[in-house]
């Protein structure tokens, strides 16, 4: 897991002693008991409609088809997408050891508010502070059992449930999500810079909706503007893990809640380093 030291050089080992920045960990809780994931990646975004959830959804596909075993803790609780993603429905059970999560048709174990409500449409109005508890019982409460990885799809933005996430699970790294609009570097640099304030390790940037390839000869059009993706990431010293185009069969497969049976090779880069991520750790060991 992700190593989070203090960041100030100004500091001594006398002066931090008893500094809360000192060992971020000391944050972290305890997961439910019959828990045991390996890596916990979440996936941000400095605003919404970039299609965070389908590029969860997209990499908890393709690690589950390497062999993987695979959760999603869907973060995002006013505006949970990933239980229809993949037409699981609740409601979730529970004894006294906790929550059992849902699975989908291709293993995947899933986590949302949605599981837990008697009504899947009502909206969820609390206030911040509620919401942020929630996510972390999604982590303290829920069964997961073994896991490689558990993705967290995070609500968008830098509020409460990015920064409980980020103190209270041991999250290994982020990946940005981002699309090509023009604000797009203030975007993807706030999420960046609180992903660094909180000492995650950012793995990289994957541009959503980054071009539409022409049906008839295959040229790519870009819908939303030319991309800036590879300068900016540049400046912040980051990989562009993928350029995801629009895929209108994505958007029919999610409506149908049949995303387990979505295939695509943008996201390669990212996969691999992913996979990567693990047999490190099985050398590390």
């Amino acid at each position: 897991m992700a190593n989070r030291e203090c960041s100030n050089t100004s500091c001594s080992k006398e002066s931090c002693e008893g500094c809360p920045s000192r060992n971020k960990e000391s944050f972290l809780a305890e997961p439910n008991i019959y828990t045991d994931v390996k890596h916990v990646i979440g996936i941000v975004s400095g605003k919404g409609g970039v299609g965070k959830s389908m590029v969860t959804a997209s990499l908890a596909n393709a690690m589950a088809e390497r062999g993987f075993s695979v959760g999603i803790l869907d973060a995002d609780i006013t505006g949970p997408s990933i239980p229809k993603m993949y037409g699981v429905h609740g409601p979730a059970q529970a004894d006294d050891d906790g929550i059992l999560p849902l699975k989908s048709k291709n293993g995947i174990k899933i986590m949302s508010i949605n599981l837990l409500m008697p009504d899947e449409e009502s909206p969820v109005i609390w206030r911040g502070p509620i919401i942020a508890n929630m996510v972390k019982q999604f982590w303290t409460d829920v069964i997961w059992g073994e896991l490689d990885y558990l993705f967290v799809d995070m609500p968008p933005g830098t509020g409460d449930v990015p920064l409980t996430v980020f103190q209270s699970l041991p999250v290994e790294g982020v990946v940005i999500v981002s699309s090509p609009q023009d604000l797009v570097r203030m975007i993807v640099t706030k999420a960046y810079h609180m992903a660094e304030t909180m000492n995650i390790p950012i793995l990289g940037i994957v541009e959503n909706y980054s071009y539409l390839a022409c049906p008839d000869c295959g040229k790519k059009i870009s819908v939303f503007g030319e991309s800036h993706i590879d300068e900016i990431a540049a400046d912040l010293k980051v990989p562009v893990l993928g350029k995801v185009p629009i895929q209108p069969e994505l958007a029919e497969l999610a409506d149908k809640g049949a995303f387990e049976e979505q295939q695509g090779e943008y996201l390669d880069q990212a996969v691999e380093l992913l996979y990567m991520m693990e047999k490190n750790s099985k050398k590390d060991h």
